[in-house]
């Protein structure tokens, strides 16, 4: 009887229902593939339906209700809506220590960058808390930050001199340590940038720039990773996260797992390929119609050089910047990853 009893305790323990909760979700841009294909189906219909209908969602994107993109994440500490994921660089002027989760030139393949963002978890998280009043429930990334130019280029050395868009800060102290001129231009007006000769270059993702159209306006791509991946933070406002039940929490934390991270980072790295074909035509293109801009490969010589200015001098720079024992965190985790130790 004793036997039965612990069954049933035990079953009726893992049965317990999730309770009713409403959460008001911004993602990220509307019109990428990283929130068409893994955010959208994610909140609308897998975590909703894991939960038997009893977790909604409300979903928006933060281009679309025209939010400043330095202020997505300090509004959902104040929590004006529950949960908020974009890019982690928009963070880095009110959390400059933010800018050690996505690094250039140090991981060449999404396993690599996998394990880097694996390894700066610990503090990403605590950043989240402390900075944001946040709760990080996932990272994924855009595919790698690649160079598109509206200007002819042979190699990484013919940045020199030209007026490039940077994704993140760190990766424009990169550009302008490369000799190159950073510009801060939002994703959204690089087009015109691009056109208007207000930039000559501009970094993003493959896919990102394919589906936003920038080979319209830009003749040649240098497919190095000089943006790094573009880490994409979910987080959850800490108080609506510690007013959820135990198994709610559960939940969300199993759920968002298999059914986002890692779905969006088991394409990472065939998008990458992917992508590279769909803007030069070097191959068959699986999004659409292929286009022809001219592919600039990265010599050996080019990349070595790349990676001794950032090791260098641009992360010294950043742990001064981020203060505190910030260099000794990353030396101890995600250092250690990459085999890069920041003096």
């Amino acid at each position: 009887m004793k036997k039965i009893l612990s069954i049933l305790a035990a079953s009726t323990a893992l049965a317990t229902p999730v309770l009713a909760e409403n959460l008001s979700v911004v993602g990220s841009w509307s019109s990428l593939p990283l929130h068409k294909q893994y955010e959208t189906p994610f909140w609308s219909t897998t975590l909703p339906d894991a939960s038997g209908g009893n977790i909604t969602v409300e979903l928006t994107t933060h281009n679309q209700m025209s939010l400043g993109l330095g202020d997505i994440y300090p509004l959902l500490g104040q929590g004006v809506y529950d949960v908020a994921m974009t890019v982690a660089d928009y963070a880095v002027a009110d959390a400059p220590e933010l800018e050690g989760l996505d690094v250039p030139l140090l991981a060449l393949t999404a396993d690599e960058a996998r394990a880097m963002v694996d390894a700066a978890r610990p503090m990403v998280s605590d950043i989240y808390r402390d900075r944001f009043n946040a709760h990080v429930l996932a990272i994924a990334p855009y595919p790698p930050q690649v160079v598109f130019c509206n200007h002819e280029i042979a190699g990484l050395g013919d940045l020199e001199g030209l007026k490039v868009r940077a994704s993140g800060r760190m990766t424009a102290k990169l550009l302008e340590a490369l000799g190159a001129e950073g510009v801060n231009v939002s994703f959204s007006e690089v087009p015109g940038a691009l056109q208007n000769g207000v930039v000559d270059c501009a970094v993003t993702g493959a896919g990102s720039g394919y589906s936003a159209g920038w080979w319209e306006v830009s003749t040649h791509l240098l497919p190095i990773p000089l943006g790094g991946w573009d880490s994409v933070v979910t987080a959850m406002n800490m108080d609506k996260w510690n007013s959820l039940d135990a198994d709610t929490q559960a939940l969300i934390t199993s759920e968002i797992s298999s059914g986002f991270e890692e779905p969006a980072w088991a394409s990472a790295q065939d998008a990458l390929a992917n992508d590279i074909s769909c803007l030069t035509g070097n191959g068959d293109c699986p999004s659409g119609e292929s286009r022809s801009m001219t592919l600039v490969e990265v010599s050996p010589e080019d990349f070595s050089h790349a990676r001794d200015i950032l090791t260098s001098k641009v992360l010294p720079d950043w742990a001064e910047r981020a203060g505190g024992d910030w260099a000794t965190r990353w030396n101890d985790s995600v250092g250690q990853v990459v085999g890069v130790t920041i003096n």
